[in-house]
This record gives C-alpha cells, sequence and structure tokens, in this order.
C-alpha cells in the first residue's frame, strides 16, 4: 500500500525532477516506510512506500525491468499464483512481492494485463519500446488514481494535493463536481471531481497516453447482474456466498508479511469476518474498536455489540473511547486527509480510530461493501416498495440529499445550471445487465456510488496513518455471485438475509438481530454547542463570503435552525456546506498557485 505520481511529457521537454520531488510530501503518510524517484526520457515516477509484502529492499519503487518502469498502489491477492503461471511461461522473477508480477502481467498480456489481477490496485506503467504510458485502476477503485491532462503534460497521483503540489494546476470549482457533491453526500463519480483540472479514472478502466498525447480508455470488467439460467435455491444461495465469502477473507489475511487485524464496529459485518476469520484458524488476531460521546438523539458507541464478538472469540482487542473535545479538536486533521471533500460523519471516526490502529498494526479487514453488495441500507427497502414513476424518481426520492430547486437556492449564480446528476443516475439506471429495478440500483451503488463514499473513506482516513485497509465484501468473485442473486432474496430479514444466514450460530444473535447501525458521531448529525460555533465561523469567514460559493439567505437559514435540517439519509445539511469550504481552504486556497476559486 503506498502513494504514486508521475509525469509525462507531451511537448518534448525533458521531465523536470523537481516536479516529482514536489508531490512527494503530499503522498509521505500514505507510505512512510521508503521513498524512490525515477527519470527516463521523457516520464518521471515517484513513489512513497508502505512495505507489506516483501519487506525488503527487491520491492522497492519505481521497479524497473528492462523498457519498463512501474510504480503501484495496492495488493494483488493472487499474485503467488499468477507468479507460478507466469514462471511456467518462462518469466524470470527477482522480488518476493506483487509489485514484479504486474510487470511480468503486461509482458505477457499487455494492456489486457488488469483483467488477470485479483486485488485492489492503482498503478501507471511507462513502455518506452512502444513509448506509451499505461495506467490502470482496480475494478471497485478502492485504491485511488488521479490525473491532470494538459496539452503539455500528463500527471497523475494518488491524490489531488500531490498534483497541486507540482504547479501549474487550475483551482477552479467544477459546477458538474459541484452537483454530484451536494446530490450524493460527496459521491462525484470518475473521471469529474471537485476541481475542473482533476480528473480520476473510472474504476475497472484502463487508461493509455501515447506520446503524442492522445489517450484510449479501456472498461476490462464489467458486472453482470443477470439471473442464473436455471434458478438455485435459498440454502444454494447461501452455501455459494459463504464459499466466496471465506475464499475472500482468507486472501486478504494470507497475502500479508506482517499479522492482519480488524476494525470491529458492533455491526453484522466486522463481526462476521472476526467468526469467519475463527473458522479458518487465525489465531491472536487484533479487533479494534472506538466510540464517541451520546447526544439526546443517538448513542455514540456500539461497545455493547462489539464486547459480544470480543466475549466470544477472545481477540486481542482494543477499545478507544474519544470525547467530543477531542473530536473537535482534531476536525482540521481529518479534513487535511480528505483527498476529496466527504460528508460522511464516519470520516472522523476512521481518522481518529487509524491512528490508534497504526500503532499496533498495519493491515486491517473492514466491513466496507457488505451494505452495497447485499442490500443492507433501509433505502433499498422503501425504493422497492415505492412503484411510482421512474427508476430515477423511485431513486431520487429516497436517495438524494436534495432536489435540485434546493440546489438552485443553495449555490451562487455561476455554480447553477443543468440537473447534472439526475441525467447520470438515469442513465446507469437504465441497466440491460440488470434484471429488476433494485438489480440495476445495487449495481450503480456497487460499481459507481460506494468508490466516492464508504469506500474512498476507508482508505483516505487509514492511509493518514501508514495503515492499510481490505475490504473483502468488495471482492470481485463475490460481488458476481451476490450480483446475481434475486434481490427480493438479499432484501429479506430487512436486509443482508444471506449474511445473516451465513451468521447465524457463530455471531451473537443479539448482533445479528439488532437494527441496522451507522459508525454514530452524533455531534456532527445534531450540530450544537461548540460544534456549531465551528461551523459558524467557517461559514462566515471572509474566504467563505468572498468565494461566493454559498447563497448567504440559505446560510443564515441553516445556521439559525442547525438541528432542522437532514439530508433524507439524516446527514447534516450544516455540516455538508462547513465541510466543504473548509476543505477548499485548507487544500486549494493554500495551494502552490492556488487561489479562491
Amino acid at each position: 500500500m503506498c502513494g504514486i505520481c508521475g509525469e509525462l511529457r507531451l511537448d518534448g521537454a525533458a521531465v523536470d525532477l523537481a516536479h516529482i520531488v514536489r508531490m512527494l510530501p503530499a503522498l509521505e503518510r500514505r507510505g512512510p516506510d521508503d521513498e524512490g524517484t525515477w527519470v527516463g526520457d521523457r516520464v518521471g515516477f515517484g513513489h512513497r512506500r508502505l512495505s507489506v509484502i516483501d519487506l525488503t529492499a527487491r520491492s522497492h519503487q519505481p521497479m524497473l525491468d528492462a523498457e519498463l518502469a512501474l510504480v503501484f498502489n495496492g495488493a494483488i491477492y493472487n499474485y503467488r499464483e499468477l507468479r507460478d503461471q507466469l514462471r511456467a511461461r518462462g518469466h524470470e522473477f527477482v522480488s518476493g512481492g506483487d509489485t514484479e508480477v504486474i510487470l511480468k502481467a503486461y509482458r505477457e498480456w499487455g494492456t489486457n494485463c488488469p483483467a488477470h489481477l485479483h486485488g485492489m490496485f492503482a498503478f501507471a506503467l511507462w513502455d518506452s519500446a512502444r513509448q506509451q504510458l499505461f495506467c490502470a485502476r482496480d475494478r471497485f477503485g478502492i485504491k485511488p488514481f488521479y490525473y491532470a491532462p494538459d496539452t503539455r503534460w500528463f500527471r497523475f497521483a494518488s491524490n489531488p494535493q500531490a498534483l497541486l503540489a507540482g504547479g501549474g494546476i487550475d483551482p477552479t470549482i467544477d459546477p458538474v463536481g459541484l452537483h454530484f457533491q451536494y446530490m450524493l453526500h460527496a459521491v462525484i463519480p470518475a473521471p469529474t471531481t471537485i476541481l475542473r483540472a482533476v480528473r480520476k479514472l473510472e474504476p475497472a478502466h484502463s487508461l493509455t497516453i501515447a506520446a503524442d498525447g492522445s489517450q484510449t480508455l479501456q472498461r476490462y470488467w464489467s458486472l453482470d447482474a443477470t439471473r442464473p439460467a436455471v434458478p438455485r435455491s435459498e440454502q444454494e444461495w447461501v452455501e455459494m456466498t459463504h464459499e466466496a465469502l471465506l475464499a475472500a477473507v482468507r486472501k486478504r489475511n494470507d497475502v500479508a508479511d506482517v499479522p492482519v487485524g480488524v476494525l470491529l464496529s458492533g455491526g453484522l459485518d466486522s463481526s462476521l469476518l472476526v467468526a469467519l476469520l475463527a473458522e479458518i484458524g487465525v489465531g491472536k488476531l487484533h479487533t479494534f474498536s472506538v466510540g464517541f460521546e451520546d447526544q439526546p438523539e443517538e448513542r455514540g458507541n456500539e461497545f455493547e455489540f462489539s464486547d459480544q464478538v470480543v466475549e466470544r472469540y477472545q481477540p486481542i482487542h482494543h477499545k478507544f473511547l474519544v470525547p467530543n473535545a477531542q473530536v473537535l479538536e482534531r476536525l482540521s486533521q481529518a479534513i487535511d486527509a480528505m483527498a476529496e471533500p466527504m460528508f460522511g460523519q464516519d470520516a472522523i471516526a476512521f481518522y481518529l480510530l487509524s491512528e490508534q490502529v497504526a500503532r499496533e498494526i498495519k493491515v486491517v479487514q473492514s466491513g466496507q461493501g457488505a451494505d452495497e453488495v447485499f442490500g443492507g441500507y433501509f433505502w433499498y427497502q422503501r425504493m422497492l416498495a415505492d412503484r411510482n414513476g421512474s427508476r430515477l424518481e423511485r431513486f431520487r426520492r429516497y436517495y438524494f440529499d436534495r432536489d435540485h430547486d434546493e440546489f438552485l437556492t443553495m449555490v451562487g449564480e455561476r455554480y447553477r445550471g443543468d440537473d447534472h446528476t439526475g441525467r447520470f443516475v438515469e442513465r446507469h439506471l437504465d441497466d440491460a445487465l440488470s434484471s429488476e429495478f433494485l438489480d440495476a440500483v445495487l449495481k450503480l451503488d456497487v460499481t459507481t456510488l460506494i468508490v466516492d463514499d464508504p469506500v474512498k473513506r476507508v482508505d483516505n482516513m487509514t492511509m493518514a496513518w501508514g495503515l492499510e485497509a481490505r475490504v473483502p465484501f468488495l471482492d470481485h468473485q463475490l460481488v458476481e455471485v451476490a450480483a446475481r442473486c434475486p434481490p427480493a432474496l438479499k432484501l429479506q430479514s430487512y436486509g443482508k438475509h444471506l449474511l445473516k444466514r451465513i451468521a447465524r450460530g457463530i455471531v451473537p444473535d443479539t448482533v445479528i438481530d439488532r437494527p441496522k447501525g451507522y459508525f454514530p458521531m452524533p455531534a456532527l448529525k445534531f450540530v450544537r454547542g461548540d460544534f456549531l460555533d465551528f461551523m459558524r465561523a467557517i461559514l462566515d469567514s471572509r474566504a467563505c463570503r468572498e468565494r461566493g460559493l454559498f447563497e448567504r439567505r440559505y446560510v443564515e437559514r441553516l445556521l439559525s435552525e442547525p438541528e432542522m435540517h437532514h439530508t433524507r439519509i439524516m446527514g447534516s445539511k450544516l455540516w455538508h456546506l462547513a465541510l466543504l469550504e473548509l476543505w477548499l481552504q485548507r487544500h486549494v486556497d493554500c495551494a502552490e498557485g492556488g487561489a479562491i476559486a
């Protein structure tokens, strides 16, 4: 797990190593163990390493192999099998890690090599013989890949902050990205970002940039949600899911040269991971839980449930309770760790938890993705029950944070425009490979929305402390099994029926049968006291007023009734405004060449 960056010159000029060096500090926390740079004839790479697989210098990056050079971030879970396969085809290896496997896979299969990789990855590979830069991102975008195209160069990095640090990037806000930001609770689907000059590679895609600057975007994997020709029984679906999930958990535990722990929230998903790791015989497992202060409306921790899992399996457990004063004190630091602005209150929770976890361990498994893959959210039930209107209308009523008309009253005049989000969602819900409406909803969530919501939050907040998070519920083979299962079966038992069947008898019943919980941080949902003062100061600041991003009348209404304005899935609209403004101040206004946009 690492941070990568680089630049390809398209104007014939030599790469300036200083540009690469300027980008690396923004990636340091992603890879605290090692640093490397390399400059070729018209391309330069930079790398920060977190040593997890093959801890020796033989896996140092950038990695060179004759005319090929590579920088890679991620983990390839089938790298041992691929190495054996490639050796049988005549390829020789000098390292024991997964990085070199990508180089040899490219030699063997060319630009089709990503389809052979099982794992999470983002990489860039320079082929000097063909004079082309080949870039790829994993099927669910677990690992980030941002880039800034220009007539003079093509620059890429693991976060936009590194791109901005390289200089020459226009920090203007993208109105389309802004619309996504406020309709889909900070989900901005690739290739768009909040900044007009910064793009991101779509999941399950590769991008080839030729010497003349021409680009070829290629999809190498699609999720097929069509039903099997022969219907399967419920028990068959349970057994298939159990087998695929057990294999996913095993791979993410075994493919590491350091111990692997679990982030234990107290919910079904992470509790099931602990149970399955026990099933495959993992001992001395480290587990980690975090909680926060209660508010009158909501509990701030789920210890009563995680404690039951700990009592049953007796892992080496670490439990942390964070007071509100510390949350407020650390908010700005957590926002500094955000590659893009993230509204989810659990981003702060993951940041504070990851700090503690990284003191004990380098790799953890986490339960992100289970709700999207197996139908765990309450809005799926509501969408399924609502038969009125188009697919878009049924989705919008239960998922969009606000209507387009409200967005037009919220933002300044120059940011108003069409219903970009509605058109995007409508296009994706009209999916020929999805048998039913809810199939299309779950496919949109799994392949697109999840990338820029829980998955991005976990990657950013764990990597901020040099901690690698692995998400077995997003194993593509497991997701393929789940996608073909009828949604009515997945949504039984108030959602995640298949997982509850698997968990019964190995996870405490009280954990299985409890109402769906979320990583709670009540102070960012029910805003009052010091948290209200904090957000008021941000939104009343000179930078915010001069930016003109928000209409003052809308801001004042939210500030006057901070606890009264929530989205359809119970996010604080006031926090949404304050978070984006503070992110812009700390990442864009302060960047080299940055200006109020």
